[in-house]
């Protein structure tokens, strides 16, 4: 057994974090006596450590999901008691959500504020939006002839080998777990190695909502070696995936070796378009947003920005003030700061990279030269500006994962429209103009999965219009191009689930 331990975080928050592996209820250390250390990354000290698993104790995870799986008590689980299981895990999430929001905060570096009041809600509601999915899975009757009855019916995967990212820790884990155990799967799931603890503490509410032993198992570990292993394992019969798009094209080749079935969310480098009728304040306020929200780590960050020429220069004065107005850098627990840490030093370094490339091959700097010292302690990278940008620029080819945005003007419909689309990714986008039939025409004609109509919010599909916070799990998320490769991760009809029934 592996005994949890007692922190207390900068906020003051007490709980007992587990550090352990996940493995059949039990928190357990690894078998090789492995561990990784969490770091803070406002001021980069060691939080804690925790189990590292390998291969072996891989074996062990998928083995506990796989028997559970098999189980008579998780067999005759009616859908309506593990949609209850669900609820009851939401209702642990809510009870605990100042602990959950705190422990994110702290391992992942983004505000507080924004981890409890848009993180964990989010998380609350996916529990309860599959929990009220799980007996609505059926089939279907078919007539062929009087003598003989045809009909379908929708049965589990089984075992889920489910990877997530350090950008958004506990929300991801939401988002995987909770399509996968309302359709009656069970699940090996890997946290991100920067970010594990919040996974490991989910971990134990799972157990206090009433989960049978080795549906949810949770391992943290590298991802050469635990994710590797996860991705090649003969017993996982899915693999799920969020993370970068080099990432995912090594697990779709793993996963090809045994024809695993596969989900994978990778990168993208989103654009928004900002035409001459728009209301021009409007239209800074979402550019910031979508840029700088989580500073700049969201996979649909809209870090390409096209404005039309006759607005151009005064769109980049006013989005440069706003964003030295509003983005306010700073401990992720002070309540005034919007913009805390990048999530690792490898992350820091990558960002002012792109800055040193942006500067070398002609791009002007707007804002954003006057970046923390090298020797000053904490990952942060201040807010970004470049514009007279080119689709040449290895900035505006590549995804930077941080407040690091291109700025380029644009002609006319067809040439924004031109500009949007040329990019290898196809996750997201979002334009700016008082026309409507404008925007649906150009909503059509971006090559993107999801496009934003005037605001610019994960959970505001163009084709919803609603400010409703489950937008995002009732409405379709379609990806195109290296973003997906299975084109729905979400949708609000089990048909559609990732971690959907198979058909009999």
């Amino acid at each position: 057994m592996a005994q949890p331990i007692q922190l207390t975080a900068p906020n003051q928050v007490s709980y007992l974090q587990p550090t352990g592996l996940f493995i059949n209820n039990e928190f357990v250390p690894s078998i090789s006596g492995q561990t990784l250390s969490t770091v803070n990354p406002y001021d980069e000290s060691v939080i804690t450590s925790v189990a590292s698993a390998g291969p072996e104790d891989i074996d062990l995870a998928v083995a506990s999901a796989q028997n559970a799986f098999k189980s008579e008590e998780w067999q005759s689980l009616a859908g309506y008691d593990r949609g209850l299981l669900l609820s009851r895990l939401a209702d642990l999430c809510d009870r605990d959500k100042h602990i959950l929001a705190t422990i994110d905060a702290w391992d992942n570096g983004k505000p507080y504020e924004q981890a409890l009041s848009e993180d964990l809600a989010e998380v609350i509601s996916v529990f309860r939006y599959y929990g009220g999915w799980a007996d609505k899975i059926h089939g279907q009757t078919i007539p062929t002839s009087e003598a003989k009855l045809a009909y379908t019916r929708h049965e589990p995967i089984g075992v889920c080998g489910q990877i997530i990212p350090w950008n958004y820790p506990v929300m991801m884990a939401a988002w995987k777990l909770g399509p996968a155990l309302a359709c009656g799967n069970t699940v090996v799931i890997k946290a991100a190695e920067q970010t594990p603890l919040s996974i490991l503490y989910l971990a134990s509410l799972i157990k206090e909502a009433g989960f049978p032993a080795g549906v949810v198992n949770v391992v943290n570990g590298l991802g050469a070696t635990a994710g590797a292993a996860m991705v090649s394992h003969l017993d996982v019969d899915k693999i799920a995936f969020t993370g970068s798009t080099n990432t995912g094209k090594a697990i779709m080749k793993a996963a090809a070796s045994n024809l695993k079935t596969i989900t994978l969310e990778t990168g993208g480098k989103s654009p928004l378009l900002v035409f001459e009728d728009a209301n021009l304040d409007q239209a800074v306020k979402w550019s910031h947003v979508g840029i700088m929200s989580n500073m700049g780590q969201i996979c649909t960050s809209t870090s390409r920005i096209y404005v039309q020429e006759s607005i151009y220069e005064s769109f980049v004065e006013k989005f440069k003030q706003y964003t030295i107005e509003n983005s306010i850098v700073g401990s992720q627990f002070d309540p005034q700061v919007n913009h805390g840490p990048q999530v690792s030093a490898a992350q820091k370094c990558r960002i002012l990279g792109y800055l040193d490339t942006a500067k070398r091959e002609g791009a002007q700097l707007v804002l954003g030269d006057d970046q923390p010292s090298p020797d000053a302690k904490g990952y942060f990278v201040k807010p970004i500006i470049f514009k007279d940008t080119n689709r040449d620029m290895t900035p505006v080819r590549e995804e930077v994962f941080g407040p690091f945005v291109v700025l380029q003007s644009f002609k006319d419909q067809k040439d924004a429209v031109e500009k949007a689309n040329d990019t290898e990714y196809g996750l997201g986008a979002a334009l700016f103009t008082e026309n409507i039939t404008r925007a649906h025409k150009v909503a059509a004609s971006i090559q993107a999965g999801m496009v934003w109509v005037c605001t610019r919010r994960y959970n505001v599909v163009w084709h919803m219009l609603t400010l409703n916070r489950l937008t995002a799990v009732k409405t379709p998320i379609s990806l195109f191009r290296l973003a997906d490769t299975s084109r729905v991760v979400l949708e609000g009809n089990w048909v559609n689930m990732p971690f959907r029934p198979t058909l009999k």
